[in-house]
C-alpha cells in the first residue's frame, strides 16, 4: 500500500516524533507503580541509556521500549518505503540497547526491559508481578550480602 502522504509531509510527521520520554507510556507505568504499591523509583537518573525508571536501592534500571523503535518481535512492522534506512535505524537501536544493558550490568545494575505492550490493561498485572518479583529478589540479595 502506498503512503497517503507526500515524501515531504511524511518527513515532517516523522520529525515531530521525539525519541525521549514517551509521556503516555511513562505515565501509564507510574499509574501501575502506584496501583501495585511499588515505591522507591525515580525517573531519568543520569545513567547510561537514561533508564525510564530506576530503583536506586536495589540497583534496578527499567526501560520501556516502544514496539516500533526497538523492533518488537510481536508488533514491529517494517515500513515499506526507505527500507535501507529503517532496517539500519532499528538494528542500530537494538545494538545500542544491548550496549547500554552491558554497561549498566558492568556497573552493578540489573536491567529490566519491558515492551510498551507489556503495560496495557490486558498484560499489566503479569508485568507488575514479574517486575515486583525482580525488585524484591534484588532487595533480598542486598540484605543477604550485608
Amino acid at each position: 500500500m502506498a503512503d497517503v502522504f507526500t515524501t515531504d509531509k511524511r518527513s515532517a510527521i516523522m520529525a515531530r516524533i521525539r525519541s525521549r520520554g514517551n509521556r503516555d507510556t511513562e505515565l501509564r507505568m507510574i499509574l501501575l507503580f502506584r496501583l501495585h504499591g511499588l515505591t522507591g523509583w525515580r525517573r531519568h537518573l543520569d545513567l547510561p541509556g537514561r533508564p525510564d525508571f530506576v530503583f536506586r536501592k536495589q540497583r534496578v534500571a527499567v526501560f520501556i521500549d516502544g514496539c516500533f523503535w526497538h523492533g518488537c518481535p510481536q508488533h514491529f512492522r517494517m515500513p515499506k518505503s526507505r527500507l535501507d534506512y529503517w532496517s539500519a535505524k532499528i538494528a542500530g537501536n537494538k545494538t545500542r540497547d544491548r550496549r547500554v544493558a552491558s554497561e549498566l550490568w558492568r556497573r552493578g545494575w540489573f536491567v529490566v526491559r519491558l515492551w510498551e505492550h507489556d503495560i496495557t490493561a490486558k498484560t499489566s498485572r503479569r508485568t507488575m508481578r514479574r517486575l515486583t518479583r525482580q525488585i524484591l529478589n534484588r532487595s533480598d540479595a542486598d540484605c543477604g550480602a550485608a
